[in-house]
């Protein structure tokens, strides 16, 4: 139908032609090439610092920071259950236990004052996720992680341009990984990244990310020949993705920007809605700035959301659920454990909707979709 609302429309961000014939005229399309490299600067600049690895998916950067964590078998990872099956597949594909902890009822992110009851001598890392781009509490997650001798792996696929008391996601935790999925507000069809923020691990990242092998050094002009030193794959994207990305990641701020202003006019106009008890707004702590990833409104019962989305499909809006909680798939219940009840977890997962956020959503899409709601919601 003509007035339809998707839920997601990828937008160009400006130069992602002229860029990707660049790179062809440049002859080198396989990765870590100068598209690459520009986008490693830039990206380490968003996020503080850290040593930054292309990959070819968020997934990716989390599997390479389970390899950089040791995570052998019989360790086992705290993380949410309330998270994508990348988060916990990183854990399990090195023969680990994912612990499943409930989320917290406000941001929905990892509940941190659950984490310690949770850890075990073979406790070994802490994956955090920045739920809608909106962080966790990363100060009280460091200091427990350092307390118990963990690495924090930051699930940052969300979050670049959002923050935790003015420091950026992604650059917190000992590693990260972003996503540039095409639903993300930053893409490149698929992609990637792993921030190294503990420059203890940058040089082995670098290995493994190269099939390990000490490539890049020879490159560099470090040593003479290369061979293969150490565990690794292919985790490089090709230079004609990073070469879209680039182009995205120069308009990141202008792109972050506009989903705010949209993130702010849903916020808004619902305000009636929470106040009447009909249905519930997001929350953003006040230490976290948020990059208006995801809008979403919660229902007064799971009943009320098939009400919900009904309503709205039947209108031409295409509003979605989002995670059926891990500790309840049937891979999380043959791979991984909760140690207790996850009643957050499962009633949020029960009544949460996402609502269209995309770089071309109108503000008359908007308007539709609120007065939907007001609909939906009698």
């Amino acid at each position: 139908m003509s007035d339809y609302v998707p839920f997601n429309t990828p937008s160009l961000a400006g130069k992602e032609f002229d860029y990707i014939r660049e790179a062809l005229e440049l002859r080198h399309l396989a990765g870590n090439g100068r598209f690459s490299k520009k986008c490693h600067a830039l990206i380490s600049d968003f996020t503080g610092g850290g040593r930054v690895l292309l990959t070819h998916s968020c997934t990716a950067g989390l599997e390479m920071a389970a390899l950089l964590c040791e995570i052998s078998p019989g360790d086992e990872v705290l993380m949410p259950s309330f998270t994508f099956a990348s988060t916990a597949n990183a854990v399990v594909l090195r023969g680990a236990v994912p612990v499943f902890v409930d989320i917290r009822p406000d941001t929905l992110n990892l509940d941190e004052s659950l984490l310690e009851a949770a850890i075990t001598p073979r406790t070994r890392a802490i994956f955090v996720v920045h739920y809608a781009g909106v962080a966790c509490d990363m100060d009280a997650i460091m200091a427990i992680a350092r307390r118990h001798d963990l690495l924090v792996v930051e699930d940052a696929a969300q979050a670049l341009h959002a923050t935790w008391k003015g420091r950026s996601l992604g650059g917190i935790g000992d590693f990260a990984a972003l996503s540039f999925h095409e639903t993300k507000n930053v893409i490149a069809g698929e992609g990637g990244a792993l921030v190294v923020n503990n420059p203890d691990f940058a040089q082995r990242a670098e290995i493994i990310w190269e099939k390990g092998t000490n490539r890049a050094q020879f490159y560099r002009g470090e040593i003479s020949r290369y061979t293969w030193v150490d565990l690794g794959s292919s985790f490089l994207p090709s230079e004609v993705t990073a070469a879209f990305l680039f182009a995205q990641l120069e308009q990141s701020r202008e792109i972050t920007a506009t989903r705010l202003a949209a993130w702010h006019r849903y916020h808004d106009a619902l305000a009636p809605l929470e106040q009447a008890g009909r249905l519930r707004r997001p929350v953003v702590p006040q230490e976290a700035g948020h990059n208006g990833h995801i809008y979403y409104v919660l229902a007064r019962s799971a009943a009320a959301r098939e009400t919900m989305l009904q309503r709205l499909a039947a209108l031409g809006i295409n509003a979605v659920i989002h995670y059926v909680p891990l500790h309840s798939a049937p891979a999380g219940l043959r791979f991984g454990r909760a140690p207790a009840p996850m009643p957050v977890t499962d009633d949020i997962a029960a009544r949460l909707v996402r609502l269209p956020m995309h770089l071309a959503l109108t503000e008359a899409d908007q308007s539709r979709v609120v007065a939907a709601l007001g609909d939906a919601t009698r």
